[in-house]
């Protein structure tokens, strides 16, 4: 007997596309669709992208679908906090051992305190082990840091996460399909990343200590915000300057960038870190 063939088994058969082209005709899921339809336009005249990850983006799992976005070069750079920089890695090493806390609104304040003495860091609705993902990563990523400040190297934060997952020094580790995990996708296509914000973030923290200890000799071994904030300027130039509003943008972000510089780094390094920078070329910089 012939199966008859509903609407559902024709939306299977179909694509995403024609599902939401179908679907997503009115009100807010009508922006969306406007927003995709800008997104693949903007990319077939050979335009570049930025994704900006805030929140807990990481731990909500997104590199399911960002990695395979990277891999397929949609993405060409991501701006991030330092939490996603390094949840990513959290659940790529650990998620066996992560919670879920569907009634987080109902803690009590005791109950806060019970996943605190288990060394469960909540995130919403998700508790981060601290043993198994936070330990593993700080292990190898405070022998990179100790190893460059020892040789006078100076790397961006993710630069080292880079190197620790091309050398696949976690591997006995993935508790996850790594094709899963959107630093991992990211380190394969050496993609640009800025994360201004990573001294205040959880290996940020653990890098602050062990300058302070005296471990890491040299405070500058991990590039600072500000020079990200250069890299970003310097991205944004070689990609966005036919546009007067992003060249006038770009200049903006760079003189501040220049005022701010020679406020917190030292003029040596400050003026090695301007010099290769073409946002001068804009501002007539000496």
């Amino acid at each position: 007997m012939n199966k008859q063939i509903t609407r559902v088994d024709r939306v299977k058969a179909g694509s995403i596309s024609q599902f939401i082209d179908r679907h997503y005709r009115h009100f807010n899921a009508a922006v969306l669709k406007d927003a995709a339809d800008a997104y693949v336009a903007h990319l077939d005249r050979g335009g570049q992208m930025m994704i900006t990850l805030a929140g807990a983006m990481s731990t909500g799992e997104l590199g399911i679908s960002l990695a395979e976005m990277i891999r397929q070069d949609k993405v060409h750079a991501i701006t991030c906090t330092g939490a996603n920089l390094e949840e990513d890695l959290f659940n790529l090493v650990a998620r066996s051992k992560y919670e879920r806390i569907p009634n987080y609104r109902e803690l009590s304040p005791q109950q806060e305190k019970e996943l605190l003495a288990r060394h469960l860091n909540r995130v919403t609705d998700t508790c981060i082990p601290e043993e198994e993902a936070i330990r593993r990563i700080e292990k190898v990523v405070i022998d990179e840091w100790v190893v460059a400040s020892r040789e006078k190297e100076h790397f961006f934060p993710h630069e080292f996460l880079f190197r620790i997952l091309r050398e696949c020094r976690l591997r006995k580790f993935y508790e996850i399909d790594p094709a899963d995990s959107w630093m991992m996708a990211a380190a394969q296509k050496d993609l640009p990343l800025f994360v201004p914000g990573w001294e205040d973030s959880t290996l940020g923290n653990i890098y602050a200590a062990r300058c302070i200890t005296g471990a890491i000799s040299d405070v500058h071994t991990a590039r600072s915000g500000i020079e990200y904030m250069i890299e970003l300027a310097e991205w944004y130039g070689r990609f966005a300057l036919c546009r007067c509003s992003i060249k006038t943008w770009c200049a903006r972000l760079f003189l501040s960038g220049v005022i701010f510089a020679r406020s917190v780094i030292p003029p040596p390094a400050s003026g090695r870190i301007l010099a290769r920078c073409p946002m001068r070329k804009l501002l007539g910089a000496n």
